[in-house]
């Protein structure tokens, strides 16, 4: 979605009056850079914005000079927990929720019992192959190692 946004699309956007409040308190604080005074225009402490905001009903694009990246990251998720709103740092790739939740924790768990199922699965194929009439069980042996290889990879993931 973000890069859809970026590039322009706004097809997938959907407008929520709590942006625009988001927006309006956000933009009270600190004007936007094109809106800045030209005396003003190298205080960062007054708009700490390096372009003009990407601002529509259903989100809000905004770059930021890097000496005030805390100080903006601070400030933009306080506002967004008062609005209610979820925010994307495309640095990091995360999403914060409002309250606070950034979604990991159930990614884990997801991870572990998928990783739980792969074993389950691996150890299935393992007994198939056992009581296979089959004189190639070779085909068993390669699903369950393939399942091993998941759940390891399940496991890993969710430790990190």
């Amino acid at each position: 979605m973000y890069v859809r946004l970026c590039d322009g699309d706004t097809s997938g956007v959907v407008a929520h009056p709590a942006i625009d409040a988001f927006y309006a308190d956000l933009t009270a604080r600190h004007p936007e850079i094109d809106k800045t005074p030209k005396e003003k225009i190298d205080d960062h402490d007054s708009s700490p914005w390096s372009c003009e905001l990407d601002h529509s009903p259903g989100h809000v694009i905004m770059s930021c000079v890097w000496s005030k990246a805390t100080y903006v990251h601070r400030l933009v998720q306080d506002l967004a927990r008062k609005h209610g709103l979820a925010i994307y740092d495309p640095q990091s790739d995360a999403v914060t929720y409002p309250d606070g939740s950034t979604g990991a924790r159930t990614a884990r768990a997801a991870l572990w019992i998928l990783g739980l199922f792969a074993l389950l699965f691996a150890g299935m194929f393992v007994y198939s192959a056992q009581i296979s009439t089959s004189r190639t069980p070779l085909v068993f042996y390669i699903f369950a190692g393939l399942c091993g290889l998941m759940a390891a990879a399940c496991f890993r993931q969710a430790r990190r």
